[in-house]
């Protein structure tokens, strides 16, 4: 028996572009009731990065794509085929790397390898959705001599910010600043310059603030207005407005706002011509404003979530959508008198006549530091397998 861990190592989640870190360990456990240890034998085993693409049938027509050679391959328990019995299509991969051939290892010994794979920059961020799914694993394949093939899968999250595909880093290093008495590899310094880079696209993205102010009306006549400070956001980030009813011609008795998502499908993916697209709410805030001069939300942007994308099957954008629901009198206090005493109790009428309608604002949501999102992600750094 030999016990196989891989271990992330800087968490589950990832930037495109950035270097994947894994360190895989065999192990030959010694146990304390065994009384005929023995030695272990592993014929090879080899790593390699894929992307699953599963798609739902009932809202997506794939062309039919011709996988004959990889279903003669999925035959052959001995040959590595890291998507063997997943779902979907392979969508991207990249090239397998063999980490060992004919590895003894003794009772209690082990011994660690390090894999080390650029992500690809252009491939899609990981997203599972009501249509469509892309899912991310680093698949670690071990063979014994004439045994079937085990399968270690390790899934991750990819966050993909557009903008750093063309960028190009410069090619003299010599101004820039570094310490002489450290020696890294250039892949890891690439690696670091990347995720700075990102991080100040992202932060000038979203720092940006400027006042964004909407006035509310229907048919009837002006509700209120709304103000916001930024429609660029980073998951993980609250997005904040607020109401002014008091210059409003129509009383507001309720309003509610939504967080939501809008997947959709191309058009010559679309199952069924104008299929509707899907929505998914993430978070939402509702409030009584009757007689209310101000008012304001905010709304967090989960860091499980997905941020804005677009792929040659699916679209994935962000909204606030707003519902309002105002009297449909444009004066009156909407209470009634309870009593002709000298003690006056007020109350509300038990019945308005009530107008609705609703509105939407497009927003745009950009990723976060993967360090920062792997504090919520649910995969795990950490995998293991016996064979």
């Amino acid at each position: 028996m030999i016990e196989v861990l891989a271990k992330l190592g800087h968490g589950p989640v990832f930037l495109a572009g950035e270097v994947l870190e894994c360190v895989i360990t065999f192990t030959n456990p010694l146990s304390a009731s065994s009384t005929s240890a023995s030695s272990e034998m592993l014929a090879w085993a080899s790593a390699q990065i894929h992307c699953q693409f599963h798609a739902s049938e009932n809202r997506v027509a794939l062309p039919p794509s011709d996988g004959s050679k990889h279903d003669v391959q999925a035959e052959n328990e001995t040959v590595f085929v890291p998507n063997r019995g997943e779902r979907g299509q392979c969508i991207l991969s990249t090239p397998p790397k063999i980490l060992f051939c004919d590895l003894r290892l003794d009772p209690g010994e082990s011994k660690s390898y390090s894999y080390c794979e650029t992500l690809p920059i252009d491939g899609p961020p990981s997203f599972r959705g009501q249509s469509v799914k892309y899912v991310y694993k680093l698949t670690i394949g071990c063979q014994r001599v004439n045994s079937p093939i085990k399968l270690l899968r390790v899934p991750f999250r990819v966050l993909v910010l557009h903008g750093l595909k063309d960028y190009q880093f410069p090619q003299d290093e010599a101004v820039a600043p570094s310490n002489p008495f450290l020696e890294e590899e250039e892949s890891l310094k690439k690696d670091s310059r990347l995720a700075d880079l990102a991080t100040e696209l992202l932060m000038v993205a979203t720092s940006r603030r400027s006042l964004h102010l909407y006035n509310i009306s229907n048919s009837r006549g002006k509700v209120g207005t709304f103000c916001i400070f930024k429609t660029v956001y980073k998951i993980g980030e609250d997005v904040i407005g607020t109401f002014n009813f008091s210059e409003g011609d129509i009383p507001c008795l309720q309003f509610s706002v939504s967080l939501q998502t809008e997947e959709s499908i191309q058009e010559e993916f679309q199952r069924r011509r104008g299929q509707q697209v899907s929505f998914s709410v993430h978070a939402r805030h509702q409030e009584a404003c009757l007689h209310t001069a101000q008012s304001s939300f905010s709304l967090p942007i989960p860091l499980s979530s997905t941020p804005g994308f677009t792929t040659n099957i699916v679209s994935l954008k962000w909204r606030l959508h707003f519902e309002f629901v105002t009297s449909g009198e444009s004066t009156g206090t909407c209470l009634v008198r309870g009593s002709q005493s000298e003690a006056v109790t007020w109350t509300g009428v038990e019945q308005i006549e009530v107008d609705t309608f609703s509105w939407d604002l497009p927003i745009k949501v950009l990723p976060t530091n993967p360090i920062l999102a792997s504090y919520v992600s649910q995969f795990s750094s950490t995998n293991s397998i016996t064979i």
